[in-house]
């Protein structure tokens, strides 16, 4: 993630933006009016610092520095360097021989950086170009960003575009005495960049300087926070760390706020005809019985468990899978079979760590699913869910079904995001299937009313209060 980016001047509080405004939207999908709660995740509305200065007047130390002091996980350095335009071959010619002006606006895409941007903002993921300094070219592969709580966008032109400015929460400008800006670019440029020191002196003196003038010295106008001296300023990076804590700890609020609120609105709603409870027959009834019987043995547990699990997948697959009609013949009679096979693929995606438990389950029903993790844990000081880690397959928007894997479920709060970094990659709503054990109904209520679509497969409805005990029995730990 994988896997998610101050001082000597008035210091400007961080925007708070609201996360997760839970409302009821009416929309309709379908002929039947579907009243579909409104959630957003921690990650969406990110908070965005643009940090500007001179080439080679440590914009990047001091966002390290700043990242370093907020010791969060979540924080993002996006370099605008990744933005500079594709060259034509005339351009890539003159930019070998020192002489195209990499230090002009023009020679930013801003139109992409903006929508990645937009993007980020929104809770999307953006793929990020890679540009290669030593072959003046984007390179075909890309960098992915998503769900980032903070990102830090550094570059020359950060505080230029007026887009990029509506962008951002926070503009800082970092200032440097030109002698030292000159003598790190030449040390950067010549051990990173392949470049020569004749080169670099060339290019400083045609296009770095005169530029810094016109272009790069005016956002010190529009920023915020003017920062001298670069990371031996600790106390304008402590100023700045302190406004983010403060800007997410009202993001999380917000966030509890959303979640308990639609819990309130959708408390008294009966289950969504989506929600499929499998039928408890004398075997079920039987299986539930020695799992919840605490004297039960740690191998006796994992292999009636799985064999549950086994049945839970079976019913998910049904529920999402699509059939077509498929003729083969029988090896030894050679007698016409008129069978169904698959339309499309199968995946499934496990939340970790609780997930792992029916994996055993899907892989004796779909012996070579494609299967993805995703890693959603609770945050014990302020309850919040948080993702802290996801892996899915590239071509995960493409499949029929996603099967969705978590034993429990009591809030529902992990689910949504889940089920949201799922529609952030691209899979539709109406292919998931969430398939779980067991489940609060408050937690159903709760994920339905926000995705009506997806489908839910359960064994047993308990208390929203439920202990995840499930992990613990089959794991040992």
């Amino acid at each position: 993630m994988t896997a998610l980016p101050l001082l000597e001047s008035a210091v400007a509080p961080l925007s708070p933006v609201t996360k997760g405004n839970a409302k009821i939207v009416d929309e309709s999908p379908t002929l039947d009016r579907l009243h579909r709660g409104h959630y957003s995740p921690p990650w969406s509305n990110t908070s965005i610092i643009g940090v500007a200065g001179s080439s080679g007047s440590g914009k990047t130390s001091l966002s390290m520095a700043i990242i370093k002091e907020l010791s969060l996980p979540w924080v993002v350095i996006l370099s605008m360097d990744s933005f500079y335009k594709p060259l034509t071959p005339e351009e890539s010619a003159s930019a070998f021989r020192n002489e195209y002006d990499f230090d002009s606006p023009e020679a930013v895409d801003f139109d992409v950086l903006v929508q990645k941007l937009h993007d980020i903002k929104s809770g999307k993921k953006a793929d990020i170009p890679v540009y290669s300094f030593e072959k003046h070219a984007r390179m075909e592969n890309t960098t992915t960003i998503y769900s980032p709580h903070v990102l830090i966008l550094e570059g020359i032109f950060a505080l230029h575009d007026q887009r990029v400015l509506d962008l951002l929460d926070l503009k800082i400008f970092a200032e440097a005495d030109s002698d030292l800006c000159l003598s790190r670019r030449l040390l950067r440029d010549v051990r990173e960049r392949g470049r020569d020191i004749e080169g670099c002196i060339k290019q400083w003196f045609a296009f770095v300087k005169p530029n810094f003038h016109k272009f790069v010295e005016p956002q010190r106008n529009v920023a915020d926070i003017i920062v001298p001296r670069g990371i031996e300023n600790k106390v304008a990076i402590s100023m700045v760390t302190d406004r983010i804590h403060k800007t997410l700890s009202i993001k999380s609020d917000e966030h509890q706020m959303a979640l308990r609120r639609l819990g309130q609105v959708c408390e008294d709603d009966p289950l969504s005809p989506n929600v499929k409870i499998i039928q408890h027959t004398n075997q079920i009834r039987g299986i539930n019985t020695l799992l919840m019987n605490p004297a039960l043995s740690a191998e006796d547990f994992i292999f009636y468990f799985d064999r549950l699990a086994v049945m839970l997948v079976e019913i998910g697959t049904e529920e999402g899978v699509k059939f077509k009609s498929s003729t083969v013949r029988t090896p030894i009679q050679g007698e016409t079979y008129k069978g169904l096979r698959a339309e499309s693929e199968v995946s499934a995606v496990v939340v970790l760590r609780g997930g792992s438990c029916l994996e055993t389950g899907l892989k004796r029903v779909i012996p070579d699913c494609s299967t993805g993790r995703v890693l959603i844990q609770t945050n014990f000081r302020s309850g919040e869910p948080e993702l802290h880690f996801y892996r899915l397959a590239p071509n995960i928007a493409e499949h029929q079904c996603v099967l969705l894997l978590d034993p429990q479920m009591s809030s529902g709060g992990a689910a949504l995001m889940a089920v949201r970094v799922l529609l952030d990659h691209g899979v539709r709503e109406d292919r998931i299937v969430f398939v779980t054990y067991m489940a609060g109904k408050m937690g159903l209520n709760r994920l339905m009313s926000v995705y009506p679509e997806i489908r839910v497969v359960v064994c047993r409805i308990v208390g929203d209060s439920e202990p995840r005990w499930v992990e613990q029995r089959y794991l040992g730990c």
